[in-house]
């Protein structure tokens, strides 16, 4: 969504709102395609002493697998990203200005890139996931571990003295 900023632009104090859906079920993220819902961005354009403030907020719930139990759960997800709006740019090294285009702001694109640097590299069902035994894989969250407990090398002749009885 491309915003034009022209009446904003020299108008100390005013503001443009808005709102848009972005389809972002085609980004492919480590192999999988977790936005399964629209992104909803909803933000405002505000003209403080002069300068164009923008700040966003984009939202949706992702289909995660868990990093440590393998299960798929719903992973709501929020993005916040502001940034200055300039006619040209003054400072190439700051990320956080974006060069206007004929007075128009590629919304869609800003929201796509924050939302993109933004997501998890792992995800975790809750905090307190047990994740898989790795002897015997059962989901410890679910039920106990299966594995026969292994007797402590140095404890051996105890044990089987244990056994013998």
């Amino acid at each position: 969504m491309r915003l034009n900023v022209n009446r904003i632009l020299h108008t100390p104090g005013a503001s443009q709102d808005f709102h848009f859906e972005m389809d972002l079920s085609d980004l492919d993220f480590g192999g999988m395609y977790p936005v399964v819902h629209p992104v909803v961005v909803d933000g405002r354009v505000m003209n403080r002493a002069g300068v164009l403030h923008c700040e966003l907020q984009a939202e949706t719930t992702l289909r995660s697998v868990c990093a440590r139990c393998a299960k798929e759960f719903d992973d709501p997800q929020t993005v916040e990203y502001a940034c200055v709006l300039v006619e040209e740019k003054q400072d190439e090294e700051n990320e956080d200005i974006v060069v206007l285009d004929k007075d128009e702001v590629d919304l869609a694109d800003l929201a796509r890139t924050a939302f993109i640097l933004d997501m998890d590299t792992t995800a975790l069902c809750s905090e307190d996931c047990q994740g898989l035994c790795p002897g015997c894989g059962v989901n410890l969250n679910e039920e106990p571990c299966r594995c026969k407990k292994q007797v402590d090398p140095r404890l051996a002749a105890l044990a089987k003295l244990l056994q013998d009885d």
